[in-house]
């Protein structure tokens, strides 16, 4: 089983200073994740998204962790695969070369960023965008296997052109799609690529989602891949805080999984903003701090669903408290049919201080137990 670290640059309060702080402090919890074992980092790709997500430039984030890295993989996932985010052979050229300069260490993952501030932002179709990130793939599959790119689909055609440079990787790096429904598990399964399983899902949830994949892989023809190389690997996200003070840990998980909701909340399903980010004014504040706490008095109902899907629901059963209740619910992934788990540490109100201790504690604990299993 692989471990990893998932970062969104989440900010409560922001501003410009703040913003800076928050993807140092990421740039630091990267590295430190490598000294302590860790297999990968994640940086996924959001845009305009306040409070949510600070992270619009994650190849620039990654080629940065690379150069201060030497062995931890670079997960670039996702990317906004629709066209006016990022044209298909662009991501191409850029991913082949953060793999060249990171020594053969990048994994791909495509997704839609989805949510109508980032579409507006950027001229994407919302109607199109499950087929744009399909054809992307497919575009990216095929680009780095062959001298000159040509392609012509039913939503984009490409000339023949060279794709410089080349991955290092050979024929590329892996490639994944984020899930957090049964359609996109199935998706992925008959795309041929690895699932990055979003959401705050537990292990229940994640029990059924990869019986569908395994159902859906064991379905597929292989017409349907994007490449001629399958990558079956199944990351689960675990939201965790780690410290000595297993209450304390607790504490401070579910006030960052309870600011997290709200900002996902907020973008995904027109909820009020985030009680810690109310913006200025006394009445649109007042508002807006009302609709955010009728969004906290739902979210802590159990098993209430957390737009856009109904497969993240907000209860705090994660990898809250001390390291053996980190073990403990890694068990129950690992039971599930995790291949990965991908740490959220990094959430709005997570002070740096116990960001870092949670990854020296997984590095030092949690971590060397499934080693040595």
């Amino acid at each position: 089983m692989k471990f990893s670290v998932i970062f969104e640059a989440q900010l409560a309060d922001p501003t410009p200073e703040r913003e800076h702080r928050v993807i140092r402090d990421s740039v630091e919890q990267a590295v430190l994740a490598e000294r302590m074992g860790f297999d990968r980092i994640w940086a996924v790709e959001h845009h305009s998204l306040k409070w949510y997500a600070h992270m619009s430039a994650p190849e620039v984030f990654l080629a940065y962790v690379a150069a201060k890295t030497s062995t931890i993989r670079i997960g670039h996932g996702v990317v906004c695969m629709p066209f006016a985010f990022n044209h298909p052979a662009r991501v191409a050229e850029r991913a082949a070369m953060l793999d060249l300069l990171s020594g053969g260490r990048l994994d791909l993952g495509a997704g839609r960023g989805g949510t109508k501030q980032e579409t507006s932002l950027c001229g994407v179709d919302p109607d199109r965008t499950t087929r744009e990130v399909e054809e992307a793939l497919r575009i990216i599959g095929r680009a780095w296997q062959e001298d000159e790119l040509e392609y012509h689909g039913e939503l984009i055609d490409i000339d023949p052109h060279p794709i410089l440079p080349r991955p290092q990787q050979t024929p590329h790096p892996p490639l994944f799609l984020a899930c957090s429904r049964t359609e996109t598990l199935a998706q992925a399964a008959e795309l041929g690529v690895g699932a990055l399983v979003m959401g705050f899902a537990g292990p229940d949830s994640i029990t059924e989602m990869r019986a569908a994949y395994d159902a859906a892989r064991t379905a597929r023809g292989a017409d349907r891949f994007v490449s001629t190389v399958v990558n079956d690997h199944f990351s689960v996200l675990c939201p965790t805080i780690v410290l000595d003070d297993g209450e304390r840990a607790r504490s401070i998980g579910v006030r960052g999984q309870r600011f997290f909701a709200q900002s996902i909340g907020h973008w995904y399903g027109g909820a009020g903003l985030p009680d810690e980010a109310v913006v200025a004014g006394a009445d649109e504040g007042a508002e807006m701090r009302r609709a955010a706490e009728q969004v906290v008095a739902r979210l802590h109902e159990q098993r209430i669903p957390v737009p856009p899907t109904a497969t993240a629901t907000f209860h705090t059963d994660h990898a809250y408290g001390t390291a053996d209740d980190a073990i403990a619910y890694v068990e129950r992934l690992r039971d599930a049919g995790a291949d990965e788990i991908m740490c959220l540490i990094q959430m709005g109100t997570v002070p740096q201080e116990a960001c870092l201790e949670t990854l020296r504690q997984w590095g030092e604990k949690v971590i060397p137990h499934f080693r040595e299993a």
